[in-house]
């Protein structure tokens, strides 16, 4: 077996294991005794969340990110409280980024080496963050996902006007090059967990390095397809999350990746960036606004209550 079939495998069973850790999630808060199936048991997402799911998964594959677009709608639409923001993106997002790293891993080859070492180093970053974050108290989750948000929006823009290199022709690093990537990729899986989108600093990092700027892809979703599982592990153990959103952002971008890998494959997409940016900035600032007014008693742990 070739080491990318291995990669693929370990994806395989990485699916199995998120969703098995899902199911025994949602069996332990639920108030029904018996559940009879899986259907009884499963939130049943709105029309409205399935189409948030859909949108920020389609653009997710094209390469805009996820995160910053979900924070931004479930901030604006109220849809989730913010200390659930997090945790709901991370098991939201973590299906639809899984069938992401399964079709790029397949098309673009990066060397095995240098994919594995640096999926492996955003996986313990996300482990560590997770288990962060999943204990901060209401207004630090407010200022960090506004802080995070404010990041994105500035990775967003440093692609954007070209302050970086647009990278070379390498399809794989070594020595003091890749420690670096693991440094970096290590750092942005934890910082993933509180919603900086690993997209936007993993692009720019590769361009940095010299690696070839579709090097990226596979390298993006496939850390980030093997970190959400593990970020999310932490996040259901403590409910710390929304299950009907995600359920809405797993369900809703299922659809929308192979749309937008296997059909649409590339759009304008420049324009649509400003725009993202221009609206996360307004959900940074509400973020930031609530923060700031948040009382004394509501700066407490996260509470089990997840639907």
């Amino acid at each position: 077996m070739s080491g990318r079939i291995g990669i693929l495998v370990a994806l395989s069973a990485a699916v199995l294991y998120f969703a098995s850790l899902w199911v025994a999630a949602l069996r332990s808060s639920s108030k029904k005794e018996p559940v009879a199936s899986l259907e009884d048991l499963a939130p049943k997402p709105l029309l409205f969340q399935l189409a948030v799911g859909f949108v920020t998964n389609f653009f997710d594959t094209l390469g805009i990110g996820s995160f910053a677009t979900t924070t931004t709608i479930f901030k604006l639409a109220r849809m989730v409280p913010d200390e659930r923001i997090p945790g709901t993106m991370n098991v939201g997002h973590a299906l639809p980024t899984l069938l992401q790293a399964f079709l790029y891993i397949s098309i673009i080859q990066v060397n095995l080496k240098t994919l594995v070492l640096l999926i492996a180093s955003a996986v313990v970053g996300a482990w560590w963050g997770a288990g962060v974050v999943a204990r901060l108290p209401r207004r630090s989750i407010q200022l960090g996902i506004g802080g995070a948000l404010t990041a994105s929006i500035l990775f967003l823009a440093m692609g954007e006007l070209h302050w970086f290199p647009v990278g070379g022709e390498r399809l794989a690093l070594g020595g003091f090059l890749l420690a670096a990537a693991m440094t970096g990729t290590c750092v942005f899986g934890a910082l993933s967990t509180l919603g900086i989108g690993f997209y936007a600093p993993c692009m720019i990092l590769v361009s940095l390095l010299g690696m070839a700027p579709l090097a990226a892809f596979p390298i993006m979703m496939g850390s980030s397809a093997f970190l959400m599982p593990v970020a999310s592990s932490r996040f259901l153990k403590s409910q710390a999350y929304n299950a009907r959103a995600a359920a809405g952002l797993a369900f809703g971008g299922l659809p929308a990746v192979l749309i937008a890998a296997l059909i649409v494959k590339s759009l304008p997409i420049h324009a649509l960036r400003w725009l993202v940016m221009a609206v996360t900035l307004w959900a940074a600032l509400l973020l930031f606004h609530s923060a700031l007014h948040e009382t004394d008693s509501q700066d407490s742990p996260i509470q089990a209550d997840n639907v």
